[in-house]
């Protein structure tokens, strides 16, 4: 595997690498901050019952950890260890997960800019696409993990319930903006908030267009009637998060709007990158009622 340059990025380039990997042929990516090591198989322990898309478990520095099979996750063929195969041992959404590929060839670095975002037409609403990159004549597909998890488990997901755990809440006027481009998180959100008592949410499916729209209204933001905070994931095709946060903070008009970051990404080794950003705040997904208990503190 060869990395392009071998520079670590900083944050707010709006810039990401990806690991590119293979499964029957066909070329994938994931974001390499998600990516702890990649090593060859080892010996899985087999566990009944388990969700058809685990092949079982491994025990990695004392760690035991959940092995997933790509090719059944994708729908593809693929059974037993193969040549090239490769263990991608990942952490995100405060877990550790074991992904099994068919092979590992380079990284890449690229732009968000250069992400497209899949078409509905072939997207459908359970489609783990979340990017489609463009390179040298080929096509890299970037999967969502984070669904990909939730599928198999959705009791790691967001769930109403845990803001119900808050006890009773009050309406509030307080006028929230939300980037994520997960339309099954934005739902998951919408509803979180409204049980928080934020019902005056907005919307966007990238940090670009959110960006563009508190530009458009920097002045009332300015002056306390526009959006009062803003809420954003990280990886998000045309803008992320980190580069969205450092061009509010950095904007006249726009730099006392309090920014969260919510996001799997947010571990300890990588929180860095969000104060970096001048982010007010960063929390874990799925931890959605220590997302609330954050806006309260930073809105009211």
């Amino acid at each position: 595997m060869s990395n392009e340059n071998g520079i670590l990025l900083e944050s707010g380039t709006n810039e990401l690498e990806i690991v590119e990997f293979e499964v029957c042929h066909n070329k994938y990516g994931i974001n390499v901050i998600k990516v702890k090591e990649i090593i060859q198989p080892v010996p899985v322990t087999f566990i009944p019952h388990a969700h058809e898309h685990i092949e079982g478990i491994v025990q990695l520095r004392g760690e035991v950890l959940p092995v997933v099979n790509m090719a059944k996750v994708l729908g593809l063929p693929g059974e037993g260890i193969g040549e090239t195969d490769k263990y991608i041992v990942t952490e995100f959404n405060k877990q550790k997960v074991v992904f099994h590929v068919q092979n590992v060839t380079r990284i890449h670095r690229i732009s968000w800019k250069d992400i497209e975002k899949p078409s509905d037409m072939y997207q459908g609403g359970s489609s783990q696409v979340i990017g489609v990159i463009k390179m040298n004549g080929e096509m890299i597909l970037l999967l969502d993990f984070e669904k990909i998890m939730v599928d198999i488990n959705p009791q790691s997901g967001i769930h109403v319930g845990q803001v119900k755990q808050l006890g009773k809440r009050e309406r509030s006027s307080k006028r929230l903006i939300v980037a994520e481009d997960s339309p099954l998180l934005r739902k998951l959100i919408s509803d979180t908030l409204a049980e928080a008592g934020y019902d005056v949410v907005e919307f966007f499916e990238n940090g670009k267009l959110a960006l563009d729209y508190l530009e458009n209204q920097a002045a009332e933001v300015a002056a306390g009637s526009g959006a009062q905070l803003l809420i954003t994931d990280i990886e998000m095709p045309q803008m992320d998060g980190h580069h969205l946060t450092k061009r509010i903070k950095e904007h006249p008009e726009l730099n006392q709007l309090p920014v969260i970051i919510f996001s799997s990404l947010i571990t300890e080794d990588l929180r860095h990158k969000g104060e970096g950003v001048g982010a007010d705040a960063q929390v874990s997904k799925p931890e959605i009622a220590e997302l609330i208990k954050k806006i309260d503190q930073l809105v009211l």
